[in-house]
């Protein structure tokens, strides 16, 4: 529920134009979630983002997008051992598609 908070208060202190969130789910279902709250608002009905549709760009850090935009060395060394244990093609397809769905900005 914080996390919804500060999301919620950065979005609107700095335009939703201008925020992307890095979620860390384990498992494809945990980071849709997670993207899909910030995107169409939480499904649970029980955060500050019930019913707020902020459209927000959201990337897991095994995406494509954040990868290539990291320094190899820093991802290797904080996301590298995760990627082998993780379903990377899961969360891919999972945070790609909400993000499809409800996002409003595009890169």
């Amino acid at each position: 529920m914080e996390n919804q908070k500060r999301v919620k208060d950065l979005t609107e202190k700095y335009g939703a134009e201008n925020i992307i969130v890095i979620i860390g789910g384990a498992e494809a279902e945990a980071a849709g979630l997670a993207a899909e709250t910030v995107t169409a608002g939480d499904p649970t009905f029980a955060g500050p983002l019930a019913g707020v549709q902020l459209g927000l760009r959201v990337y897991h850090p095994v995406e494509p997008e954040f990868k290539e935009a990291v320094d190899p060395d820093v991802y290797d060394e904080q996301v590298g051992m995760m990627e082998m244990v993780l379903n990377v093609d899961e969360i891919i397809e999972e945070v790609k598609a909400i993000r499809e769905e409800y996002c409003k900005f595009k890169d």
